[in-house]
């Protein structure tokens, strides 16, 4: 079916990486969401009018603000669409984060707008009428989102959307609670217990719980999150099998959206290499990475005294009294400046975020080790943060 609906209205639907044919599927998985929650609305809505049940109506305005959640991806995706400008040079590809960011603080008004109607109908308890005509347009229901769930985590692992897996789990989320109102209704028609303002709290917990979800997804990239590990894996192993490079560092991806970054590292190379043959080397190294992630790529040589066995030498020993300190703390950029009274070791050390110490405390705890060493040796370090 999905792929069906692929070929006839997608061209190109394969080539994934195309801005063009991205922002088609985005436009065709909010145009399938907004009908089927439309309809799916309007079952219901008056499902519940006829049974005055609280919570098939408010799972029913979960299904319209659903719909209108899909309104916001469709026109999100056509804006994220839009080529750099002038205003805009790295494109328009972050509105995808601000329209899931949207529809999370849609879904979280919704919830608790229903969240008070639960309470209130728990308060004051009314009868609810069974009918097999509502109980079955629930079970369609869950059967439809089941669907859908399905429908936009296939369309978001194509496109690596972010955006679209988190409406699929928000559908999965939906399918879930219908199934609860359906459970409460046949509860209350056999047992005389009055669920119905119980059942419709736990919709309306269900509903705040995806907005969260869904705001925490979106709002992370707009801030800047970690790359994901798998890629800067990637991106390390293409640069390191070149044989002129001997390490790297100082990773950094900056994310203007869905399949539009900025990468940007620092790749050590032996210092007593021709600068011009390691230049064409990185020139390479660049290309190569721009043609496989479509991103801008910039890279900083290190020239690294390799083949100098006394800096090499003093290098390993400063490495491993850093391990001494925590065997978190990475270095890199080592040189070793010699003078008359005393040598200055200059090098960069490495700490996780949230590290037991403070930036300060690690390098007088590195100057001390160092010093350790003898021959008067004097540490020049520069503490920093990995970004990956």
């Amino acid at each position: 079916m999905i792929t069906f609906l692929l070929r006839h209205f997608i061209k190109e639907y394969e080539q994934t990486q195309n801005p063009a044919v991205r922002e088609r599927y985005g436009v065709l998985a909010g145009a399938v969401g907004i009908l089927l929650n439309l309809c799916l609305f309007a079952a219901k809505f008056i499902a519940g009018l006829l049974t005055a049940s609280i919570a098939v109506t408010a799972d029913a305005f979960n299904n319209l603000s659903d719909a209108g959640s899909s309104v916001v991806t469709l026109v999100g995706f056509k804006m994220a669409g839009r080529p750099a400008d002038r205003e805009h040079p790295f494109g328009h590809g972050r509105i995808e984060y601000v329209a899931g960011l949207a529809v999370s603080m849609a879904i979280l008004l919704v919830g608790v707008e229903l969240l008070k109607g639960s309470f209130t109908k728990i308060l004051h308890p009314q009868r609810v009428a069974f009918s097999l005509v509502s109980f079955g347009i629930l079970v369609l229901s869950v059967l439809v989102k089941c669907w859908m769930c399905y429908f936009n985590r296939n369309l978001g692992k194509r496109i690596d959307s972010t955006a679209m897996k988190a409406t699929a789990m928000d559908s999965l989320t939906d399918a879930v609670a219908t199934s609860a109102v359906a459970l409460g209704a046949l509860a209350e028609h056999f047992t005389n217990w009055q669920a119905d303002g119980w059942i419709g709290l736990l919709v309306a917990l269900f509903i705040l719980y995806s907005g969260w979800n869904t705001a925490k997804d979106s709002l992370s990239p707009l801030l800047g999150q970690t790359p994901d590990a798998s890629f800067v894996q990637e991106i390390a192993c293409i640069v390191l099998a070149h044989e002129e490079i001997i390490g790297l560092h100082d990773l950094i991806v900056h994310d203007y959206g869905p399949g539009r970054c900025i990468i940007s590292l620092h790749a050590e190379i032996p210092c007593d290499r021709d600068i011009l043959i390691m230049h064409d080397a990185i020139d390479l190294i660049e290309m190569e990475l721009r043609e496989k992630f479509h991103c801008d790529v910039t890279i900083h040589m290190d020239p690294i005294a390799v083949n100098d066995e006394e800096t090499m030498a003093i290098y390993h020993q400063v490495k491993a009294q850093m391990k001494e300190i925590d065997a978190e703390i990475s270095i890199h950029d080592f040189r070793m400046v010699k003078g008359p009274t005393h040598t200055n070791l200059i090098f960069e050390a490495t700490i996780p975020f949230k590290f037991r110490l403070t930036d300060a405390q690690v390098a007088q705890q590195i100057r001390q080790k160092v010093r350790a060493l003898g021959k008067n040796y004097f540490a020049v370090v520069t503490v920093e943060k990995s970004y990956t």
